[in-house]
């Protein structure tokens, strides 16, 4: 459903020189300098998938959501979505997708939610059968039956919020792009949110890109992610799979008998290295390649009572992805 070859974009910004006589000089000759948002980006998306977009903050992850949404268009490369070419912004083609960007709204302020879903109505020209159908199913969903007639600007933040997502997905758009859908919320507004969209994409089967600072999205939402880094894609592939592409280690975390000290213990380096060692506890960090020999070092160096092995918390890993590539 979503195609992407190759796709570029460098925008043109003016370089700013600190000083005054430099202040003065821009207003006559601008010194610009180009930046790569995407460098030679390629994806493809199917049906009923959700994928997880993520990067640190200018990686290039709205721009390449703009550009399948058809708000910008790249410099190359090549980008299908249903068989259209975003950027001719074909009416048939937007009658098919959604972009929800949790830092933008598009409901009119002074106006209570059902009066600007009939507006919408007539926007998309949805027959009545099928609006009052999904409309019904969206605000039952989500919860907000009630606050339908109350002025948009009288709602909190996570019905706001809510009532976006309806508005967004009224016409059963068959691509959805989540841009920071969760950006602000509270931890039971986000959670309703991530349930929502599970329960949307069971019912109705799009194919979803989502875009999201917060790991717990990307990790409750998404069975694959692409990790961008400097415009480029460092990894695409399953959530689990991440692990074992970036980590050497295991966490290994044991309990002590009868609250013993571990201030005596050492672990050699070729074992790992120990995370935290207090009165009754020890945590590890063990080489995935030895685990058994430093799971072993530990049962027989401490009186241990009980032990776990994990693998390291997958939020961790993708920062240290995010970061180092």
């Amino acid at each position: 459903m979503i195609s992407v070859d190759k796709v570029c974009k460098t925008f043109r910004v003016h370089k700013k020189e600190p000083g005054l006589i430099n202040s003065i000089k821009s207003l006559f000759v601008r010194n610009w300098q180009e930046n790569k948002a995407l460098k030679e980006v390629s994806l493809q998306v199917n049906e009923g998938e959700i994928v997880g977009l993520v990067g640190a903050n200018g990686a290039g992850k709205t721009t390449l959501v703009k550009i399948l949404s058809g708000i910008i268009h790249p410099d190359s490369g090549s980008v299908d979505v249903l068989g259209f070419n975003p950027w001719h912004r074909k009416s048939a083609y937007r009658k098919q997708i959604a972009l929800v960007m949790g830092q933008k709204a598009q409901l009119w302020w002074d106006l209570p939610a059902a009066d600007c879903f009939l507006l919408l109505r007539e926007i998309y020209q949805i027959p009545q059968e099928q609006y009052n159908k999904n409309l019904s199913f969206l605000s039952e969903t989500l919860n907000v039956e009630k606050q339908m007639h109350v002025q948009i600007r009288r709602l909190s933040l996570g019905e706001r919020m809510k009532m976006e997502l309806i508005a967004t997905l009224l016409h059963n758009p068959r691509v959805v792009f989540f841009d920071e859908p969760t950006i602000g919320l509270d931890l039971t507004a986000q959670r309703a949110i991530r349930q929502f969209i599970l329960e949307y994409r069971q019912a109705h089967n799009p194919a979803m890109i989502i875009t999201s600072h917060y790991m717990e999205d990307i990790e409750k939402l998404c069975k694959r992610i692409v990790v961008l880094r400097n415009g480029a894609i460092v990894f695409d592939g399953k959530l689990n799979d991440i692990v074992h592409h970036f980590t050497t280690y295991k966490i290994v975390s044991a309990t002590l008998k009868e609250g013993k000290e571990v201030s005596e213990f050492t672990l050699p380096k070729e074992l790992g290295s120990i995370i935290k060692g207090e009165k009754g506890s020890v945590r590890i960090k063990a080489r995935r390649e030895s685990l058994a020999e430093a799971a072993s070092f530990l049962l027989n160096q401490l009186p241990v009572n009980d032990i776990t092995i994990q693998e390291e918390d997958i939020s961790t890993i993708i920062e240290k992805v995010i970061r180092e590539g």
